[in-house]
């Protein structure tokens, strides 16, 4: 082989291998890049949430613009694509918060998310690990600046859940039932609170119905009725498609003094035969099925589903179930059997009888509190009747024949008021 064509050949083996190591360079930058696979925007009155899903965890930072007001977030790792391009198709002409929204590619690594506000904003932004078929998730809250705990109690009762100083809204001494018979000498106050919300759907029917939908339906019909009552006053935990932490949720029924807690679901299972109402207490000595175990397991999740920024407030977790609560629990079967008895004429029970479990939203130590499972939204027919008027008001009306009763037996609150 002559002078020249060892050269060449040198060179085109260089070149060769040049190519391989640009195309590795290549498949290695284009492996490190995150994907986003969705982004969501949950407008509501106390807060509006922006969710962004990727296949990555995402490193982020936040900054703030005035002139006009602005918050700015930059993404790092990520391309854009149309997904991320949706985005401002998703702001709401309602939302009281974000007026627009636009994201391009400020550099060849960086996606930059530009939020124009429609008034000052606390931002908060936070990471959840995938849980429940979402994968990494970065979240971001714009809380109102400038709102008062007289203005919006339950963003303050928000605000301290996520500092982890819930329990300072909720002094022990003002958390019990208001002095006076309930119902003679005073309203009955009932907090009612439609399970999930926001990112949380809850569980989700055959034909794509949503939990979270349902039950505030029947929470507003609910609420409609006992306020029609003289000596009644109902309160909900959420009244729109907002996520709420259960432990914010049990916070505002005491702050509220309630008399009553109501938690409000449509049951869900892996098969779709079965079928009926149930009615739930709490129990701190194991859960009384399987079946209910496995129920306050997927319904203690919520949290992690709905997105909370920290589990650090010290109220639920270190709540002494003494006496006072070994009482409420008696209550709340009480409660929860007038209750199951006057679903059962509405719809076909799944159970003849109150079950227990370890539900976190009903460790109220001194609220009587059951959580209703209306139906099972897993079977074809109930899923049905849940989205109709005529099945909502009816079980309103029976969960309010079931408070009814429940007081007319002698409740037992005046003795703890």
């Amino acid at each position: 082989m002559s002078g020249s064509s060892k050269a060449l050949s040198r060179r085109r083996l260089l070149q060769g291998a040049g190519a391989m190591w640009l195309l590795s360079v290549s498949q290695v930058g284009l492996a490190a890049v995150s994907q986003v696979v969705a982004v969501r925007v949950w407008p509501s009155s106390t807060y509006t949430r922006v969710t962004v899903e990727s296949n990555r965890i995402l490193k982020y930072k936040q900054f703030a613009l005035s002139n006009p007001e602005r918050v700015v977030v930059d993404i790092e790792g990520v391309n854009l694509n149309s997904v991320l391009k949706g985005m401002s198709a998703q702001i709401r002409g309602d939302d009281p918060y974000i007026k627009s929204a636009r994201v391009g590619q400020f550099d060849p690594n960086t996606v930059r998310m530009v939020f124009e506000l429609k008034q000052n904003v606390k931002p908060q932004l936070f990471a959840l690990a995938p849980v429940a078929g979402f994968k990494e998730r970065l979240v971001m809250d714009l809380y109102p600046a400038n709102a008062t705990d007289i203005q919006d109690p339950l963003l303050a009762l928000l605000e301290d859940y996520n500092k982890g100083d819930l329990e300072k809204q909720v002094p022990p001494a003002q958390s019990g039932p208001q002095p006076g018979k309930a119902g003679r000498d005073r309203p009955i106050v009932i907090m009612l609170d439609p399970g999930h919300g926001g990112e949380d759907s809850g569980a989700v029917g055959k034909y794509r119905t949503r939990e979270k939908d349902v039950v505030l339906q029947i929470a507003r019909r609910l609420k409609a009725l006992i306020d029609r009552e003289g000596n009644m006053r109902a309160y909900m935990t959420r009244n729109e498609d907002v996520f709420i932490p259960l432990k914010v949720r049990v916070a505002k029924a005491q702050k509220q003094r309630a008399d009553l807690f109501i938690s409000i679901h449509a049951d869900a299972f892996t098969s779709r035969q079965p079928s009926g109402s149930s009615v739930f207490a709490l129990s701190t000595k194991g859960a009384t099925s399987t079946a209910a175990k496995l129920l306050a397991d997927s319904q203690n999740a919520s949290d992690l589903i709905g997105g909370v920024s920290k589990s650090g407030d010290r109220y639920v977790d270190h709540t002494l179930f003494d006496m006072v609560q070994s009482l409420t629990i008696t209550d709340s079967l009480k409660f929860g059997k007038a209750v199951l008895g006057r679903l059962g004429r509405v719809n076909k029970l799944h159970k003849n009888s109150v079950e227990q479990a370890g539900f976190a939203v009903l460790k109220a130590p001194d609220i009587p509190s059951i959580l209703v499972e209306t139906a099972f939204i897993s079977n074809v027919e109930e899923e049905r009747k849940l989205k109709t008027a005529a099945f909502q008001q009816e079980v309103a009306e029976s969960i309010l024949a079931g408070i009814k009763a429940y007081f007319s037996d002698g409740a037992t609150l005046a003795r703890r008021g």
